[in-house]
């Protein structure tokens, strides 16, 4: 089938969707020029902020492709004090950003689902309740899940990474479910968060067929918003052996563009991060993503001292940047990708109100 075809259709298979993201030349700029058109559509032109405050970079997982694992002795650990957070939160307050993200290393502790719980209360009480609060802090009880909604948390990104249960086996230790984290994912959406995930894209042994998988499993998950980006080794990971074997990251660059376009088309509603390792390939490269099915960015709003201590990848960009530096850049890039920015706004998942007026 044509590409055109395929692109003029609303159900799609996975050889419509392999198709698609094997497309080059015309066909590409046609699977481009849809998406921008649902983009246009669907969510606007407006570009919604969330300021992402990295909170630890301690971790009791152990994946074999991520920088700040539990074995990686080469990490120095932090925390960021709750006094650093409210500020954090403060200049996102002040500087009309409509959300915060609140990311962190997996802990599961009484200690830390507290500390959660109050930084949440402390940052509703300093905005009075105008920053909505993004969480992903990974897998927890489906009663933890629900006191930080209960606090006032309202959307939860949890990245699945891969919807093949084989391949997530090759990417973490035996002790680490894929099961499991489909059910956190149930979880968070049974109790009314905004639910989110995301996969890597050009990981070793990945199929197209694959990533095609990842987009149908997302549909039928029926998420409200999507972080995915390119998967960039570490080389204190064990992952990284299979470096010689990779796509070369151009080429993750341009497959992940393809994923944002045809979920863009597969989900017309729903809220796409552009995410930072996009960045770390092209300098641009977040805006790419903008231009053509993303509308959220998160720019990094973590206390400088701490940003490149929380490397989930190798060349991870903007870490010496002051969070007012990446405020000036953004709304510089965005202006000139021709794109609004949704200030004072939460920027909610149309998908996740469509949803709910539906019941």
């Amino acid at each position: 089938m044509e590409i055109i075809d395929i692109l003029n259709k609303t159900e799609f298979s996975e050889d419509d969707l392999t198709a698609l993201l094997c497309c080059s030349g015309t066909d590409r700029d046609r699977l481009l020029k849809k998406s921008i058109e649902i983009k246009e559509q669907y969510a606007g032109n407006k570009v919604y902020l969330r300021g992402l405050i990295e909170l630890t970079n301690r971790c009791r997982k152990n994946c074999y492709y991520c920088g700040i694992r539990r074995d990686n002795l080469k990490v120095n650990r932090y925390f960021i004090s709750d006094e650093e957070v409210l500020e954090a939160a403060r200049f996102a307050f002040e500087n009309r950003f409509g959300s915060i993200v609140i990311q962190s290393g997996e802990i599961q502790s009484e200690w830390f689902i507290r500390k959660i719980e109050t930084l949440i209360l402390s940052i509703k009480k300093l905005s009075s309740g105008k920053l909505g609060i993004t969480l992903s802090c990974g897998e927890q009880t489906e009663e933890t899940y629900r006191r930080w909604f209960d606090a006032g948390a309202h959307r939860y990104l949890l990245r699945i990474e891969t919807s093949n249960p084989e391949m997530y086996a090759t990417l973490h230790p035996s002790d680490h479910s894929w099961n499991r984290r489909i059910e956190c994912l149930r979880w968070l959406k049974n109790i009314g968060f905004q639910t989110g995930t995301g996969v890597m894209i050009g990981l070793p042994g990945q199929t197209i067929g694959d990533l095609a998988n990842d987009l149908l499993f997302m549909k039928e998950l029926d998420i409200d918003m999507c972080g995915m980006g390119p998967y960039i080794e570490h080389e204190d990971t064990p992952l990284y052996e299979s470096k010689d074997g990779l796509l070369p990251l151009q080429e993750r660059f341009e497959l992940t563009l393809k994923m944002i376009a045809v979920l863009r088309i597969l989900m017309p509603d729903i809220n796409i991060a552009s995410t930072t390792a996009l960045q770390a390939i092209d300098k641009i490269g977040r805006e790419k993503a903008l231009k053509i099915g993303a509308n959220i960015l998160m720019p990094n709003i973590t206390p400088g001292q701490y940003r490149d201590m929380y490397k989930l990848y190798a060349n991870k960009p903007c870490t010496d940047d002051s969070p007012e530096d990446t405020l000036q850049s953004i709304q510089k890039n965005l202006t000139g990708a021709g794109c609004e920015i949704g200030f004072d706004e939460w920027g909610d998942s149309k998908h996740h109100k469509n949803k709910l007026y539906v019941k």
